[in-house]
Protein backbone atom coordinates (compact mmCIF):
# COMPACT_ATOMS: atom_id res chain seq x y z
CA UNK A 1 0.00 0.00 0.00
CA UNK A 2 1.20 3.60 -0.97
CA UNK A 3 1.27 6.62 1.62
CA UNK A 4 -0.79 9.09 1.35
CA UNK A 5 0.20 11.94 -0.96
CA UNK A 6 0.54 15.17 1.46
CA UNK A 7 -1.45 17.91 0.88
CA UNK A 8 0.43 20.97 -0.28
CA UNK A 9 1.67 23.80 2.55
CA UNK A 10 0.79 26.40 1.58
CA UNK A 11 3.13 29.82 2.37
CA UNK A 12 2.90 32.04 5.24
CA UNK A 13 1.37 35.29 4.39
CA UNK A 14 3.56 37.73 5.44
CA UNK A 15 3.64 39.48 8.38
CA UNK A 16 1.63 43.21 8.15
CA UNK A 17 4.27 45.90 8.11
CA UNK A 18 4.94 47.02 11.26
CA UNK A 19 2.41 50.72 12.34
CA UNK A 20 4.82 53.87 12.18
CA UNK A 21 5.66 56.18 15.02
CA UNK A 22 4.46 59.74 14.37
CA UNK A 23 8.18 60.67 14.00
CA UNK A 24 8.50 57.75 11.40
CA UNK A 25 5.10 59.31 10.00
CA UNK A 26 5.99 62.39 9.04
CA UNK A 27 9.40 61.50 7.83
CA UNK A 28 7.14 59.54 5.30
CA UNK A 29 4.93 62.51 4.73
CA UNK A 30 8.00 64.88 3.85
CA UNK A 31 9.61 61.87 1.58
CA UNK A 32 6.89 61.46 -0.05
CA UNK A 33 6.20 65.53 -1.16
CA UNK A 34 9.56 65.92 -1.67
CA UNK A 35 9.32 62.53 -4.45
CA UNK A 36 5.97 64.43 -5.66
CA UNK A 37 6.89 67.43 -5.57
CA UNK A 38 10.14 66.30 -7.80
CA UNK A 39 7.85 64.45 -10.05
CA UNK A 40 5.61 66.99 -11.11
CA UNK A 41 8.32 69.47 -11.96
CA UNK A 42 10.05 66.71 -13.99
CA UNK A 43 6.54 65.85 -15.34
CA UNK A 44 6.33 69.64 -16.61
CA UNK A 45 9.71 70.11 -18.04
CA UNK A 46 8.53 66.85 -20.17
CA UNK A 47 5.60 68.53 -21.10
CA UNK A 48 7.48 72.19 -21.92
CA UNK A 49 9.07 70.42 -24.49
CA UNK A 50 6.56 67.97 -25.66
CA UNK A 51 4.51 70.39 -26.75
CA UNK A 52 5.90 72.06 -29.23
CA UNK A 53 7.37 68.63 -30.42
CA UNK A 54 4.06 67.39 -31.14
CA UNK A 55 2.94 70.09 -32.93
CA UNK A 56 5.96 70.92 -34.92
CA UNK A 57 6.10 66.78 -35.41
CA UNK A 58 2.16 67.25 -36.49
CA UNK A 59 2.54 70.08 -38.79
CA UNK A 60 5.31 67.87 -40.44
CA UNK A 61 3.19 64.81 -40.48
CA UNK A 62 0.46 66.68 -42.67
CA UNK A 63 2.71 68.30 -44.90
CA UNK A 64 5.49 65.26 -45.86
CA UNK A 65 2.82 62.21 -44.70
CA UNK A 66 4.02 58.70 -44.68
CA UNK A 67 2.74 55.51 -44.72
CA UNK A 68 -0.04 56.17 -42.38
CA UNK A 69 -1.28 59.50 -41.36
CA UNK A 70 0.26 60.54 -38.29
CA UNK A 71 2.33 57.78 -37.87
CA UNK A 72 5.70 60.14 -36.84
CA UNK A 73 3.11 62.46 -34.47
CA UNK A 74 1.74 58.93 -32.87
CA UNK A 75 5.36 57.89 -32.02
CA UNK A 76 6.67 60.75 -30.21
CA UNK A 77 2.99 60.78 -28.43
CA UNK A 78 3.89 56.88 -27.24
CA UNK A 79 7.17 57.56 -26.27
CA UNK A 80 5.78 60.22 -24.03
CA UNK A 81 3.42 57.68 -22.46
CA UNK A 82 6.49 56.13 -21.90
CA UNK A 83 8.07 59.07 -20.03
CA UNK A 84 4.92 60.01 -18.51
CA UNK A 85 4.78 56.14 -16.80
CA UNK A 86 8.03 56.16 -16.08
CA UNK A 87 7.95 59.44 -13.82
CA UNK A 88 4.78 57.76 -12.18
CA UNK A 89 3.13 60.96 -10.77
CA UNK A 90 0.72 59.70 -8.54
CA UNK A 91 3.02 56.45 -7.45
CA UNK A 92 2.51 57.50 -3.60
CA UNK A 93 -1.38 57.17 -3.46
CA UNK A 94 -1.29 54.17 -5.52
CA UNK A 95 -2.25 51.85 -2.88
CA UNK A 96 -5.32 54.10 -1.90
CA UNK A 97 -8.84 53.75 -3.66
CA UNK A 98 -9.43 55.91 -7.06
CA UNK A 99 -12.57 57.87 -6.79
CA UNK A 100 -12.49 58.67 -10.79
CA UNK A 101 -15.64 58.31 -12.21
CA UNK A 102 -14.59 57.25 -15.77
CA UNK A 103 -17.77 59.55 -16.69
CA UNK A 104 -16.18 62.69 -15.99
CA UNK A 105 -12.40 62.09 -17.62
CA UNK A 106 -11.12 64.74 -20.19
CA UNK A 107 -11.66 62.28 -22.91
CA UNK A 108 -15.19 60.94 -21.96
CA UNK A 109 -16.48 64.71 -22.10
CA UNK A 110 -14.64 65.42 -25.43
CA UNK A 111 -16.49 62.02 -26.65
CA UNK A 112 -19.33 63.12 -25.79
CA UNK A 113 -19.46 66.87 -26.82
CA UNK A 114 -18.44 65.18 -30.00
CA UNK A 115 -21.04 62.92 -30.37
CA UNK A 116 -24.05 65.49 -29.93
CA UNK A 117 -21.88 67.79 -32.00
CA UNK A 118 -22.24 65.08 -34.76
CA UNK A 119 -25.42 63.94 -34.27
CA UNK A 120 -26.53 67.83 -34.46
CA UNK A 121 -24.35 68.06 -37.95
CA UNK A 122 -25.78 64.73 -39.48
CA UNK A 123 -29.20 66.01 -38.59
CA UNK A 124 -28.28 69.54 -40.59
CA UNK A 125 -28.36 71.59 -38.09
CA UNK A 126 -27.50 75.27 -38.30
CA UNK A 127 -24.77 76.40 -36.00
CA UNK A 128 -26.59 77.44 -33.72
CA UNK A 129 -28.56 74.01 -33.05
CA UNK A 130 -25.31 72.35 -32.61
CA UNK A 131 -24.26 75.47 -29.85
CA UNK A 132 -27.99 74.65 -28.12
CA UNK A 133 -27.13 70.94 -28.17
CA UNK A 134 -23.70 71.37 -26.85
CA UNK A 135 -24.88 73.69 -23.72
CA UNK A 136 -28.00 71.13 -22.88
CA UNK A 137 -25.26 67.80 -23.01
CA UNK A 138 -23.37 70.78 -20.69
CA UNK A 139 -26.07 71.17 -18.48
CA UNK A 140 -26.72 67.74 -17.95
CA UNK A 141 -23.68 66.87 -17.47
CA UNK A 142 -23.70 69.32 -14.54
CA UNK A 143 -26.61 68.36 -13.06
CA UNK A 144 -25.25 65.25 -12.43
CA UNK A 145 -22.22 66.37 -10.84
CA UNK A 146 -24.35 68.68 -8.55
CA UNK A 147 -24.68 65.99 -6.27
CA UNK A 148 -21.18 65.08 -5.86
CA UNK A 149 -19.75 69.09 -5.81
CA UNK A 150 -22.21 69.70 -3.43
CA UNK A 151 -20.68 67.01 -1.30
CA UNK A 152 -16.84 68.26 -1.97
CA UNK A 153 -17.78 71.78 -1.25
CA UNK A 154 -19.46 70.58 1.87
CA UNK A 155 -16.23 68.65 2.79
CA UNK A 156 -14.07 71.59 2.36
CA UNK A 157 -16.26 73.87 4.15
CA UNK A 158 -15.89 71.38 6.98
CA UNK A 159 -12.21 71.07 7.02
CA UNK A 160 -12.02 75.36 6.55
CA UNK A 161 -14.47 75.03 9.95
CA UNK A 162 -12.15 72.07 11.74
CA UNK A 163 -8.87 74.15 10.83
CA UNK A 164 -10.20 77.85 12.01
CA UNK A 165 -11.20 75.81 15.03
CA UNK A 166 -7.30 75.13 15.52
CA UNK A 167 -6.24 77.84 14.41
CA UNK A 168 -8.62 79.90 17.30
CA UNK A 169 -7.28 77.00 20.08
CA UNK A 170 -3.61 78.19 18.83
CA UNK A 171 -3.80 81.63 19.45
CA UNK A 172 -6.65 82.21 22.18
CA UNK A 173 -8.63 84.53 21.11
CA UNK A 174 -11.07 85.03 18.13
CA UNK A 175 -8.93 85.80 14.96
CA UNK A 176 -10.80 89.98 14.29
CA UNK A 177 -12.65 90.13 10.96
Amino acid sequence: MSDPIPAPISPAAPPPPPALSNADQRWQFLRDVGVFELKLMLNNLHNFFQVPLTIGVAIFDLVVGGKVQGERFYKIVEMGRTIDDSIDIYSIVAHRERSLNKDYTVDAVIARLEGVIVREYEKGGSAASVKQAVDRAIDGMQAHTGEHASKAADAVKAAADKLHEKLQGLGGDKPEG
